[in-house]
């Protein structure tokens, strides 16, 4: 002990540190479990940079992982895990067990790590952390570990773990611990966590050079599962014969890692990760063309309204602005003009930044309309239906273009815009229009329980008929050109089992995309309005999805001010035929929910919807996203009825990950296109909702004042 701390000392004045105290550690790095770590293995208490999302692909000895990492708080990571063990089968070493069927075993799970204590000048930073807390118990372990840097390039870290962790050399137990896969998993494991042998793991890394950083570790973790030593005897998959691992990671750019490594004296794994963060643009500063700068009126024309009274100056004025605006990708529906008020109902569509929108909007109001025109009123519509509005006078306009866009928000009136359309002159070829699209297509089906990646790809016809303000026609139709989503046996589980009890409304999806013919994606006649200044309204029917056809129904109370939404959704559906075309199937359901929407005000959003799914089960579901000013959301949401889990089947409970990502980010320029992706390990029939388009919260919340307020510094813009 005595020579551990006079290295320590040593070390400590030989590196005198760099690093920020009271920050926590950062590390680009990520383990063999996905997790921020500089070492191999090994958990440390070093976090990634707040917000990064990493997908990290590791593969040693028949095993491979593939896992998505994100960095929710500056203090706390989670990574998602999917795994394939070839030749592993669970089970087979207990008697009457069932024993896993296939040649490999998948496997999903899902990890915590939180930062206790940040490192000060002469404390470690601290982190407790757990693994698999959720999923089968495969890699289940939790861990207390610290880390130190002794400089800003060496790293020294210890820790004790349970579990897998405390798998090795063991030097005491705190009580029994269930080391049985589970074979359904999905719920916690609480019952494990902190119980039964109890280890002692460490290593060292040191950077190198700005790319290239060194590890080595002692691992606690037998490997007990893929050894052939624990009680189910899953596999032998590889000969454990040192608990030191070695290994090299490279930074081949600001995105792409790699790493190295000799792993227990016996085997070489690879590792490799991409990683972004949504606060950080690819493309830095973007490539929007710059705004037309406003325009001032001359002294003392303010006063002249002898426009008023000329013919065709009203109209005149009415062209030049329709062609101003859309010059900036506004499309002016409607305006009511007077000697000192003008009100336009414009639709955005290439602005994915709403305020802006509107500041572009209010530059080209002040270029073309009469001088009179002291107040502007920019009302955003979609779907021919007015959102919210914005209040300002032209002076501060005029005053403040040069001046910071906290000024101008200060000056601002927001409204609801429900009586928006009264009074105002529609534009001429507004309605009715049509938009249409032809193009490539993909749909991608994971974590089928026989085939981890599943894809189809072909073509898609897609449009919209705005017949007039608040009705639309919308419709797409597919073509399969090849794919394997339709081999996909349905409703197995990884031990070949079915689905559970219930009604087949989601399990059956593989169904609908057998055969290259075309099938209608959608087609339904929807109908939007506002019942007051408060309140949205949406009724759609048709084939409102692959899946589903019928009545959807919506009402949302969302005031333009408020950080609040209450919602109350009712449809009435039939199962559509599996050829996705005209013909529907014998089961139907009333459906719905009760939903509550609240913005949390420090970057994350949260969401309850309480009752009746597509199974007729009863019970909520709860979502939380961390949100980012430039669009980007990354969240998670659980679903629990009253169906149990036997009945539901693998997984226990419906669950997953969902992402947004808006298209500007990545290409540095304005549009209004996002990608939305929903991860989720297994599709099962229990807590199931329906898929229905133009859904009120999402069509209406980013006009209104607390979402605009956060990026009301795009204003000017």
């Amino acid at each position: 002990m005595r020579k551990l701390t006079a290295a320590s000392l040593t070390m400590l004045l030989a590196f005198p540190s760099n690093v920020a105290f009271g920050e926590p550690l950062l590390t680009r790095s990520k383990n063999m479990y996905g997790t921020p770590s500089g070492l191999i293995d090994m958990p440390t208490a070093e976090m990634a940079p707040d917000g990064e999302l990493a997908t990290t692909l590791s593969y040693w000895s028949n095993q491979s992982r593939t896992m998505l990492t994100f960095q929710i708080l500056p203090r706390l990571s989670g990574t998602f895990r999917y795994s394939a063990l070839r030749d592993y089968r669970p089970g087979r070493g207990i008697p009457g067990a069932t024993v896993y069927p296939n040649s490999s075993y998948y496997d999903r799970s899902f990890d915590v790590s939180y930062l206790l204590l940040k490192e000060g000048k002469y404390r470690p930073a601290v982190a407790i952390g757990l693994r698999d807390l959720i999923g089968t118990g495969l890699y289940g372990s939790e861990y207390i570990v610290a880390t130190k840097s002794f400089s800003d390039r060496l790293r020294f870290t210890g820790g004790i773990g349970w579990g897998r962790l405390g798998s090795y050399n063991s030097f005491a137990t705190m009580g029994t611990r269930p080391t049985t896969i589970i074979g359904a998993g999905g719920v916690p494991t609480y019952d494990r966590w902190f119980r039964g042998p109890v280890s002692a793991f460490g290593g060292v890394s040191y950077q190198a050079t700005d790319k290239l950083q060194f590890a080595i570790e002692y691992s606690s973790d037998a490997y007990p599962n893929e050894t052939g030593q624990s009680q189910d005897k899953g596999a032998n998959l590889f000969t454990r014969k040192s608990p030191w691992n070695v290994g090299v990671d490279y930074q081949l750019n600001n995105a792409l890692r790699m790493g190295a490594y000799y792993l227990y004296g016996s085997e070489v794994g690879l590792n490799f990760t991409i990683a972004l963060n949504p606060k950080s643009s690819p493309v830095p500063g973007g490539g929007d063309t710059a705004p037309l700068p406003v325009m001032v009126r001359p002294k003392f024309s303010a006063s002249d309204l002898g426009w008023t009274t000329t013919p065709g100056t009203k109209a005149g004025a009415q062209t030049a602005l329709a062609a101003g605006l859309a010059r900036e990708g506004l499309v002016l529906e409607g305006i009511k003009l007077d000697g000192r008020h003008a009100r336009v109902l414009v639709r955005n569509t290439r602005w994915d930044i709403e305020a802006q929108a509107v500041g572009r909007a209010a530059r080209v109001m002040s270029r073309n309309l009469p001088a009179s025109v002291e107040t502007f009123e920019v009302v955003q519509v979609s779907n021919g239906v007015p959102l919210s509005s914005v209040s300002m006078s032209r002076s501060d306009v005029e005053r403040l273009e040069n001046a910071p866009a906290e000024r101008m928000y200060d000056r601002v009136t927001f409204g609801g815009g429900a009586a928006a359309w009264n009074g105002v002159e529609m534009v001429d070829g507004t309605y009715p229009r049509l938009s249409w699209s032809l193009g490539p297509y993909a749909k991608l089906s994971v974590f089928d329980p026989d085939n981890p990646v599943r894809v189809d790809v072909g073509a898609q016809i897609a449009g919209d008929y705005y017949l007039a303000p608040g009705w639309v026609l919308s419709g797409a139709v597919t073509v399969k050109a090849t794919g394997n989503i339709g081999d996909q046996t349905p409703g197995l589980n990884s031990f070949g089992a079915g689905a559970g009890t219930l009604p087949a409304v989601r399990s059956d999806a593989a169904k609908y995309s057998r055969g290259n013919d075309p099938k209608i994606d959608y087609l339904t006649l929807a109908k939007y309005g506002r019942l007051g200044n408060d309140i949205y309204s949406r009724l759609t029917v048709g084939y409102l999805e692959t899946m589903y056809a019928g009545v959807s129904g919506e009402l949302l109370w969302k005031p333009v001010g408020s950080r609040l939404a209450l919602g109350a959704e009712l449809n009435y559906v039939a199962q559509r035929n599996f050829d996705q075309l005209f013909g529907v199937q014998n089961y139907n359901v009333a459906t719905g929910h009760l939903s509550a929407y609240y913005d949390f005000g420090n970057d994350f959003h949260g969401q309850l919807d309480v009752g009746r799914y597509l199974a007729k089960d009863w019970g909520a579901t709860v979502a939380i996203d961390r949100e980012f000013d430039n669009g980007w959301s990354i969240g998670a949401y659980a679903t629990k009825t009253n169906v149990s889990a036997s009945d539901f089947g693998e997984g226990t409970f419906d669950k997953g990950l969902r992402f947004t990502m808006p298209l500007s980010w990545a290409v540095g320029t304005a549009t209004r296109r996002k990608n939305e992706i929903v991860v989720k390990s297994l599709s099962r029939n229990g807590g199931a909702k329906l898929n229905v388009n133009g859904r009120l919260y999402d069509t209406v919340r980013d006009t209104h004042q607390p979402e605009m307020a956060k990026t009301w510094g795009r204003f000017w813009r």
